[in-house]
This record gives C-alpha cells, structure tokens and sequence, in this order.
C-alpha cells in the first residue's frame, strides 16, 4: 500500500520542542526521548488555543508539552497513562503549563471514563501515539531484549495482571504460536513456540534475556543478521497479548468518539500493520456511516529527515479522522 510521506522538512520540520530557546516547557523534555511525528500530528490536530485535549498515551510527555504549548488558559489538557510513572514525569514536565492539567492514571480504553471523574463530558482533540517511549525500556519490566529483567512486558503495575512470563511458562504451545504468528508477523512461530515449550521443561522462563536468547538460538543462522533482532517480533507479540493492546485500541477510538465533539479530530500514529489496521478499518467504517472525514485517506509518514535523525520512526503512521 502505498503511504504519503510527510511534505515537512528542513527548518519546517522543527517541531516546538526543537525551536525551544531555553525558556517554556519544552526544555524540560529529555533529550533521550523523541517524539515522532510531532509536528505533523499538532498540524493536522488543527489545535485551538481553547481546546480541551486528550494525549491518551502520555508516556514520555513529549506530545503532551508541545500540545500545552499550543493551548492558553482557557484550554485544557488531559494526559492519560496506565503507567503510574509516566504520570510522576508528566506532573513534573507540564509545572507550570498555562491550560488547566489532569494526568489521569488510567489504560487508554477507559477515556470515558477518565473524563466523567473529570465531569468533562467533551473533548475537542484526542491523540494516540502507539509508538515506545525511551523510559519503557528502561522500567524494569522485561521489555528490553538485554536486559536481565523480570519478565513482565505489562504497563501498569497491577500484581494480578497477565504476564509474558505467565504465557511462555504456562501456555500451550499451540496457543504460543498462535500469538507469535498472528500479532507478532513472525515466519518462525512455530519453531519459535516448540524451542519455548522444550527449553521451559528444563527450566522456566524468568527473565526477557533468557527468552531473547533462546529464541536467538533456535532461529536460523541467515536470520540472526536481519535489520532487527530475531527475538523483535516475538516480544511484539508477547507485549500485545499481555496488555490487550489490539482490544484496547479498539475500545479506546470508540470510547473517545463518543466524547469527541462535532468537529473535533482524532490522530493515532501507529508503529506495525496490524495496530495501523485497526484504525484504517474504524476511521472507514465511520466514515462510510456518515459519522467522520478521513483528513488523510492515506497515513502520512516520517520525513526523510526524521527517518534519518530517529529510525525508530521508520515504521511509523499517522492518520487522522474529523467528527462530522
């Protein structure tokens, strides 16, 4: 499918975090942690300085703080994260922002209901960023393929909450692949799944390197040199079944529709075909019903620019969608 790649470049690509001269919010923003498609997103958000918006994945704020800086006092921005810590950076990040701030711990799917404990019953704007920030890697939580990690993979800190290592320990084979295969894109499932199952006989799975490894030994030779580590698609995977991530999106582009004002604009980017198929089928079906316009009919994607400077955002997609 062909994808329309960002018509931003040179200075036009300096998103409000890069034009930040020492003063405002944006320098508070490490500089670990880059925001991809930023520019594009705020641009075709079409952001008033009154809005109410939602930034559903607040993760590393760096969206959250280019959207406060687009907004005044009469404006006001909801900051939405299951991850208690993304919550503490945001609070820290957006001090002193001039809109009115919640930052709501909460997974995204429940928007809905993170406005009604606000008694707000409609929003403006709602962006989604699927895509990873820096300080995920580094929580403690199996995510990283290095790491001698728990190996968790879940976003909030809830002790009764599925686990990856819950699911290669427990699982049946079958069902491993079955994960591997359809949310994970990986050729190698099932070789993937038999080598879990044989080498959890011996001993368990307890930490995200012990499985990288694993998996980097039962792969073939020729596909342990790819563009990413052969264990990628696997934890993918893993990541998504354990925090419904699919289920979630879903539930979460509904919920925020129904708050979403006539006129008002939703943008996701999204990071792999299969979350980029979930919005393309949604923002279509409501559109075919009346309910939308679809502001970009095909995604928009990273400049080369950006490509260059962040890789990580390669893989990255942008739609957005107007309520009608």
């Amino acid at each position: 499918m062909r994808t329309r790649r960002s018509r931003f470049s040179g200075n036009q690509m300096q998103s409000p975090l890069d034009k930040a001269q020492g003063k405002g919010l944006s320098m508070k923003v490490g500089a670990g942690h880059r925001s991809v498609l930023l520019h594009e997103a705020l641009e075709l958000l079409a952001i008033s300085k009154g809005d109410t918006v939602v930034d559903a994945t607040l993760g590393g704020a760096g969206h959250s703080v280019a959207i406060a800086e687009k907004l005044d006092k009469s404006g006001t921005l909801i900051g939405i994260d299951a991850d208690r810590d993304a919550i503490v950076r945001g609070r820290e990040l957006l001090a002193g922002a001039a809109p009115t701030v919640h930052l709501v711990e909460i997974n995204f799917r429940d928007i809905s209901a993170a406005l009604e404990k606000l008694n707000i019953n409609q929003v403006d704007k709602i962006l989604f960023d699927l895509g990873w920030s820096s300080f995920q890697l580094d929580a403690g939580r199996g995510f990283s393929l290095k790491a001698d990690e728990p190996l968790l993979m879940t976003y909030s800190k809830e002790s009764n909450a599925l686990t990856a290592e819950r699911i290669v320990n427990e699982w049946a084979e079958e069902s491993i692949a079955d994960i591997i295969y359809g949310w994970g894109e990986e050729r190698y499932s099932r070789r993937i799944a038999r080598c879990i199952v044989e080498r959890r006989e011996k001993k368990s799975f307890t930490t995200a390197r012990e499985l990288a490894e694993a998996i980097y030994e039962t792969v073939p030779s020729r596909y342990r040199f790819g563009r990413i580590h052969p264990a990628t698609r696997t934890f993918q995977a893993l990541r998504i079944a354990v925090n419904d991530e699919l289920g979630a999106l879903s539930q979460g582009l509904r919920d925020g529709w129904r708050k979403l004002s006539k006129g008002g604009r939703i943008a996701v980017i999204t990071f792999h075909s299969i979350e980029d198929r979930v919005v393309k089928q949604t923002f279509k079906q409501w559109e075919e019903a009346g309910e939308g316009k679809r502001i970009t009919k095909k995604p928009l994607v990273a400049s080369d620019e950006e490509t260059t400077t962040n890789p990580r955002s390669r893989s990255a997609k942008l739609r957005v969608i107007q309520k009608v």
